[in-house]
């Protein structure tokens, strides 16, 4: 089979790395019109989950993706200069050209003829592909070129939010909310590279943006006076704009939703057929399952027209309540102030049920959770079930027993948290 994959991310890398793990004689390309080893952006985070998927897939990539990541511990969540609140828990981060920079060698090696620099502004030179796969982005041109097929919708959100990166190594996954005389701004922020790099990415109202003055600053001056507002959670530590030569933008969060993610035999992945809200880190994820599952359809599918239908199908079906539930967060923190009156332990709760009601015994659970003593033996439940966890997949060097897994298991959704 001759596939063309447009966009160089991880939804275009990684299908086409599945793809030749299922049948070494696919002739694959993927085209991105960025040059080799630049990108937009610093950090993407993931869970357990994706590990378990991604080694199970391909285990050489698996480990080079394990080994370029960092482990953060909990979640610390700062309001003002009260108290901070917790949620257990752990993670992974990887900084995205680290990420990238593994998948796109992991492709070459496999065979994939990987062109960097090349922009493509139709379809007209590819009428030798049996497939091809819109694997570029939330603003996808493969997509646009047909959106009239795929029923695209985009809505935009109405907070103003700024990617950026900071010489401040946060070993936490942290939000931070600080108010101004404009009204309540706040980050997101956690590891990217280890002992090096965190990404932090800045939101806030639009009345916030505007009262502050973010609508008429150029990025430095915008930059100092982001420092200056969270000198305390940053630790006197700067913020970093400038990505592939380019200074970060202010923006609002485009929701992308599609009727169908295929057309005669092009196909959508990864963010040109879906995003999700940052508030609930999944992006990354989702772009990789879309990648496994086409792989494995086509491979389980004589009919190309059959695989990209059932594809749709499970996909699409998947993706409603991810979406569902990264529209409810978007939404919460665009009326976050509503709660910010609250001390740190209760904000955090709040911000912890915005998915749904909650039974009246969460909160007492929350309340104990906030103990040190409780967060240290959590800590340490944690490091125990992630280590039995990667034990199982393989990731350690003497692993636990376990059954054996499938060659080509199908990946599920988890509940988003």
């Amino acid at each position: 089979m001759k596939i063309v994959c447009v966009g160089g991310g991880p939804a275009g890398l990684y299908f086409a790395i599945s793809m030749k793990r299922r049948d070494p004689a696919h002739d694959i390309t993927v085209i991105d019109r960025d040059p080799a080893g630049s990108t937009y952006g610093w950090g993407v985070v993931y869970w357990d989950d994706l590990l378990d998927l991604l080694y199970g897939n391909d285990p050489d990539s698996a480990q080079a993706v394990r080994a370029g990541s960092v482990v953060w511990r909990e979640q610390a969540i700062h309001v003002r200069d009260e108290e901070t609140a917790h949620f257990g828990g752990y993670g992974f981060s990887m900084g995205r050209a680290a990420l990238l920079e593994v998948l796109t060698r992991r492709a070459s090696d496999l065979g994939v003829d990987v062109q960097h620099g090349r922009e493509v502004h139709d379809l007209s030179g590819f009428d030798h592909a049996d497939l091809v796969v819109a694997s570029d982005g939330a603003n996808s041109r493969i997509r646009q070129l047909g959106d009239h097929h795929f029923g695209t919708s985009v809505a935009l959100g109405e907070n103003r939010y700024i990617w950026l990166g900071t010489d401040e190594v946060f070993t936490r996954f942290t939000f931070a909310f600080e108010h101004t005389s404009a009204g309540w701004i706040w980050f997101h922020a956690y590891p990217s590279v280890a002992d090096k790099i965190s990404t932090c990415i800045v939101e806030c109202q639009p009345q916030t943006w505007r009262g502050l003055g973010f609508d008429s600053m150029d990025n430095l001056e915008c930059l100092r006076v982001l420092e200056n507002i969270f000198a305390r959670p940053l630790d006197g530590h700067s913020l970093i704009s400038k990505t592939r030569g380019e200074f970060a933008r202010w923006s609002r969060f485009p929701e992308v939703t599609n009727k169908t993610w295929c057309h005669d035999n092009v196909v959508l992945v990864g963010d040109a057929a879906h995003t999700t809200h940052f508030t609930i880190g999944s992006g990354t994820r989702l772009a990789i399952i879309d990648a496994v599952v086409l792989a494995q359809n086509l491979y389980q599918h004589a009919e190309i027209a059959d695989a990209l239908e059932n594809y749709d199908a499970q996909r699409r079906a998947a993706m409603r309540p991810i979406q569902a539930a990264a529209r409810n967060s978007m939404i919460w923190f665009e009326h976050a102030d509503r709660y910010l009156d609250r001390s740190a332990v209760q904000f955090a709760y709040a911000m912890a049920a915005r998915h749904g009601p909650q039974m009246p015994w969460r909160y007492q659970l929350h309340l104990l959770t906030q103990v040190p003593t409780v967060r240290k033996t959590r800590r340490a439940i944690d490091s125990g079930q992630r280590w039995l966890r990667a034990a199982r997949r393989g990731e350690l060097p003497m692993p636990l027993p376990s059954p054996r897994r499938p060659t080509e298991p199908m990946p599920t959704d988890r509940s988003v948290s």
